[in-house]
């Protein structure tokens, strides 16, 4: 697939962190019950940690209980790629971004009580959040 941020690995290393780096390039999972992101609460905007690329509004985010920050759906569909993970012996749905190709989580059908019935389970290292201003 070709993305419309395209950067080599020594770019993204430069400009990540080494644990963003292993999350966003390296398809990497942060512990779970860490994330900075978890218990953000404000309105606002979830954005790609790597481009900037907008990806949740605060509005779709909800309590999960799995550890990691949780969305049942994203700003729009193509804001997010979907592909098929068979890694660690399981059938997973990996969500990554569409602008840049970043890991982002994986989506799983769980969301139980949520309009979609998704639960988007995202890396807080692989978010960056932006609160809405105060009008």
């Amino acid at each position: 697939m070709t993305y419309s941020v395209n950067k080599t690995d020594d770019q993204w290393r430069a400009e990540l962190s080494p644990e963003q780096y292993a999350v966003l390039r390296q398809a990497g999972t942060e512990r779970a019950w860490t994330g900075e992101l978890l218990d953000e609460s404000r309105a606002g905007l979830y954005a790609c940690a790597a481009c900037g690329s907008e990806l949740f509004q605060s509005g779709t985010k909800f309590d999960s209980h799995c550890g990691w920050p949780s969305f049942y759906e994203s700003v729009r569909p193509e804001a997010v790629e979907l592909i098929e993970d068979r890694s660690h012996g399981m059938v997973r749905t990996e969500v990554r971004c569409a602008n840049c190709g970043s890991h982002l989580g994986h989506v799983f059908p769980d969301g139980f009580g949520t309009p979609t019935g998704d639960r988007y389970c995202m890396n807080s290292l692989s978010l960056s959040f932006t609160p809405e201003t105060e009008k």
